[in-house]
């Protein structure tokens, strides 16, 4: 298995910079974002349309561009886990964790033995369909995809330290907009209501070495974070991307024919 560049970013204390696809069903954005700039590329399986053929099939494509092919599951059953990483992703964020239990058994179950209880089928997409000694391709294995815990649930805060100490945990992103809705902020500029508990998760991870990030579409709040010492950086999605850029153009064609127009 080829070493997973992210973690070797993360791990020469580089910051990695990315985005989410949830919509966009067309491989075609792995080159795209591969333009932009971006480090990693999620696709979304939690709020996305796309099924596991769908999602294989761009992360095959992306994984022969520079970005890193990530994918935010639906659940932590072992099915929707395991097989996306068969497919290639190079790793999986986990929406809705809680408890300490959780993590462990998410741990277990995406790790080859003696680590874990995860299955083996070596010659698939995570090996490019390459054959491979099994010993030392479960071992690369195990060292090379990364486990990303979602943190957006009140209980997730309040038990941050055991989520993070878990062996096996690779990073934490927190998801600002559930956090919201579970923590009951209602006020507008919600980010800055969010500040203490975002910082707390960040305290965590930092002292447990573990590398933390947040996936936001405000990107003031996302330097600033940074500053902070978050070296993972997802900015918004391919649906805001799609919007703002067609807004902007078509504003400024009407505001030109209105000026046209006296």
């Amino acid at each position: 298995m080829e070493p997973n560049p992210l973690r070797l970013k993360l791990e020469n204390g580089e910051t990695i910079y990315g985005t989410m696809t949830q919509d966009s069903r067309s491989p075609s954005i792995s080159l795209i974002m591969e333009q932009a700039g971006c480090d990693f590329l999620f696709f979304d399986m939690e709020h996305g349309p796309n099924d596991l053929g769908v999602v294989t099939d761009m992360v095959k494509v992306c994984r022969l561009t520079k970005v890193v092919p990530l994918v935010r599951v639906p659940n932590d059953e072992y099915h929707l886990m395991a097989r996306i990483l068969d497919a290639g992703a190079r790793g999986i964020m986990i929406p809705r964790i809680e408890t300490r239990e959780q993590v462990e058994r998410i741990v277990e179950n995406t790790h080859y033995p003696p680590v874990g209880v995860r299955g083996c089928s070596v010659p698939k997409g995570h090996n490019n369909f390459y054959t491979q000694d099994l010993w030392q391709f479960t071992e690369e294995a195990n060292r090379e995809n990364m486990i990303i815990l979602q943190i957006e649930r009140k209980k997730a805060i309040e038990n941050i330290e055991d989520l993070v100490s878990v062996e096996g945990v690779d990073a934490v992103v927190l998801g600002p907009n559930d956090l919201c809705l579970s923590m009951g902020v209602r006020e507008k500029d919600y980010l800055s209501v969010l500040e203490p508990e975002i910082q707390a998760v960040l305290d965590a991870a930092k002292k447990h070495n573990v590398p933390c990030g947040i996936h936001v579409g405000n990107l003031d709040w996302l330097i600033e974070w940074q500053r902070r010492g978050m070296n993972i950086i997802a900015y918004s999605d391919d649906i805001a991307f799609l919007r703002s850029g067609a807004k902007a153009g078509i504003s400024k064609l009407r505001e030109a024919k209105s000026q046209e127009n006296g």
